[in-house]
C-alpha cells in the first residue's frame, strides 16, 4: 500500500510522507468541516430535504476530493462553495421563483459549460474579460449577502413584518445571546491563530446551547441521514429556454470560475507549486476536477462544488499532495455516519409559526462572510468608472437580497459608466454581451 501511495501520489518528490498527508487532512477537514452543518440548512430553505442534503454535501465533497487528487495530485479538498450555495436557494429558487430541481439542472449545466471551458483552453477568455473591480465587488457583496444571513439567522437582525425592513432584532432572546456568545469566541479564536476555530466555535455553541435547553442531545450519536425525499438523479430541464434559467447558468458558471482560479493560485503560492513563470502546473486538470465536482454534485443534490481556500491549512501543516484531499474526503464520508449530532446543530430553533433561528450555525456565516469582503482592498477606487460600479454592485447583492441582481446592476453599471464616459474601448466584448443578458432578462419580466 505505502508503495502504491508513493508511485500515485510521488510523496518523497515533494518531501512529504503519509503521516504528515494524514495529518493535513485533518487539519483541513477542521477548518472546512462547518460545511457539513451549514448546507443542509442553505438547502431545506431551497426546500430540499434536510438528510438528502446532508448526503449530497458529504457524498459530493468526497467525490469532487478524490477527483482532484487523482486527476491533478493537489492537496485541495471540494465542498459545496459559499456563495454559490446561497445564489441557489434564495436567488434561483427564491427570488426568480424556480423549483430546487430547476436550480440543480442550472448547476448541473454550469459544471458541463466549465469541464467544456477546461477542456478546450478558453478559461482565460472567459476570465480576462471580466474587469478586476467586479471581480472584486462580487466576492465582496456575496460575503456582505452571506453575514446579513448570518445576522438574520442568528437573530440579531429580524425583518419588521410591517415595514418590511430589517431592524435589529430581540437581543434579550437566549438563542441571539447564543449566536453573539459564538461570534465573540470564534473570532477570538481566529484572532489567536487556532486551526479549525470555526469548528471550534460551532462545537462551542452546541454545548452552550445544550446547557441552556435551547436543544436537547438525544442520547444517540451514530445513525445514517433519515431521508424523506431523496435530491439524487432529481434535475429538471424544463425551463431550459427561459431566460431567467440561462442567466443563472451563466452566473453560476462565472461565480464557480472565479472561486476556484482563486484558490488554485492562493493554494498553489503556499504550498509552493507555481512555477518561476508564475503558472501552476497541472492547472487545466485541476479546474476540469473542479468543473466535474460541481457536475456530480449537482447529480446528487447539491449546489456548485468547488474548490475550498480552507485547504491553505493543510498545506500550512505540511500537506503538498493529492493524498490530503483524499484524507478529507475520508472524513466527509464518515461523517455521515452522525447524522444525529448534525441535526442537532443544524435543524434550527423555532421561535414562532414560519420563523426560524440557527443559533449554532449562524455565526460561521458571519465569520466566513467577514473573510470573503477582503478583495475590497483591490478595487481602485481613484477611477470613478471602476468604483461607482464596484460599490453599486457589492451594496446591490445583500440589498436585492440577490446576487444575480447584484451582479445584474454591476454589470449594467459598468457598461453604461464607462460607455457614456468616452471609454468604451475598455469594455470587454463578452462584458457586453452579457450586459445585454441581463437587460433583456429585466425587459421580459416586465412584460410578463
Amino acid at each position: 500500500m505505502k508503495h502504491l501511495l508513493e508511485k500515485v501520489f510521488q510523496l518523497s518528490q515533494r518531501n512529504t510522507n503519509i503521516k504528515i498527508e494524514f495529518i493535513a487532512g485533518v487539519t483541513t477537514f477542521m477548518t472546512m468541516s462547518y460545511i457539513i452543518f451549514v448546507q443542509p440548512v442553505v438547502l431545506s430553505h431551497a426546500g430540499i430535504d434536510f438528510g438528502a442534503g446532508l448526503i449530497a454535501t458529504c457524498v459530493g465533497s468526497a467525490i469532487g476530493s478524490v477527483i482532484m487528487a487523482l486527476l491533478a495530485n493537489y492537496p485541495i479538498a471540494l465542498a459545496p462553495g459559499m456563495g454559490e450555495n446561497f445564489f441557489f436557494a434564495y436567488t434561483v429558487v427564491g427570488s426568480m421563483g424556480l423549483s430546487w430541481q430547476s436550480a440543480l439542472a442550472i448547476v448541473f449545466l454550469s459544471g458541463v459549460l466549465f469541464s467544456i471551458l477546461s477542456l478546450v483552453k478558453l478559461r482565460e477568455a472567459v476570465i480576462d474579460a471580466m474587469p478586476g473591480c467586479l471581480k472584486n465587488s462580487i466576492a465582496t457583496g456575496i460575503g456582505l449577502f452571506i453575514t446579513l444571513i448570518g445576522f438574520i439567522q442568528a437573530g440579531i437582525i429580524k425583518i419588521n413584518s410591517g415595514t418590511h425592513l430589517p431592524q435589529l432584532g430581540e437581543i434579550h432572546r437566549v438563542e441571539v445571546l447564543i449566536s453573539i456568545a459564538g461570534l465573540i469566541f470564534t473570532s477570538v479564536l481566529l484572532a489567536r491563530g487556532v486551526r479549525g476555530s470555526i469548528l471550534i466555535g460551532i462545537i462551542f455553541s452546541t454545548v452552550l446551547s445544550i446547557i441552556l435547553g435551547i436543544v436537547k442531545f438525544e442520547g444517540k450519536l451514530i445513525a445514517f441521514p433519515e431521508v424523506k425525499e431523496s435530491a439524487i438523479f432529481k434535475l429538471d430541464f424544463s425551463n431550459f429556454f427561459d431566460i431567467t434559467f440561462l442567466v443563472a447558468v451563466l452566473v453560476f458558471l462565472y461565480m464557480v470560475l472565479f472561486d476556484t482560479v482563486g484558490t488554485l493560485i492562493g493554494v498553489g503560492q503556499a504550498a509552493g507549486l507555481v512555477g518561476k513563470d508564475g503558472k501552476l502546473p497541472r492547472a487545466e486538470r485541476a479546474l476540469l476536477s473542479d468543473a466535474l465536482g460541481t457536475t456530480f454534485g449537482a447529480l446528487l443534490g447539491t449546489s456548485t462544488v468547488t474548490a475550498y481556500i480552507e485547504s491553505a491549512s493543510g498545506v500550512a501543516v505540511g500537506g503538498r499532495t493529492g493524498l490530503t484531499s483524499i484524507f478529507v474526503a475520508l472524513f466527509f464520508l464518515i461523517s455521515l455516519f452522525f447524522y444525529p449530532i448534525v441535526k442537532l446543530i443544524g435543524g434550527g430553533i423555532e421561535i414562532e409559526p414560519g420563523y426560524v433561528l440557527h443559533p449554532i450555525t449562524a455565526p460561521a456565516l458571519i465569520i466566513v462572510g467577514s473573510m470573503m469582503v477582503r478583495p475590497v482592498i483591490n478595487i481602485n477606487w481613484d477611477d470613478i468608472t471602476d468604483s461607482i460600479p464596484a460599490f453599486i454592485t457589492m451594496l446591490g447583492i445583500p440589498l436585492t437580497f440577490s446576487i444575480a441582481d447584484g451582479i445584474a446592476l454591476g454589470f449594467v453599471s459598468y457598461t453604461v459608466v464607462k460607455l457614456f464616459s468616452g471609454r468604451f474601448k475598455e469594455i470587454n466584448w463578452m462584458i457586453i454581451i452579457l450586459t445585454l443578458v441581463f437587460l433583456a432578462r429585466y425587459v421580459f419580466l416586465a412584460l410578463k
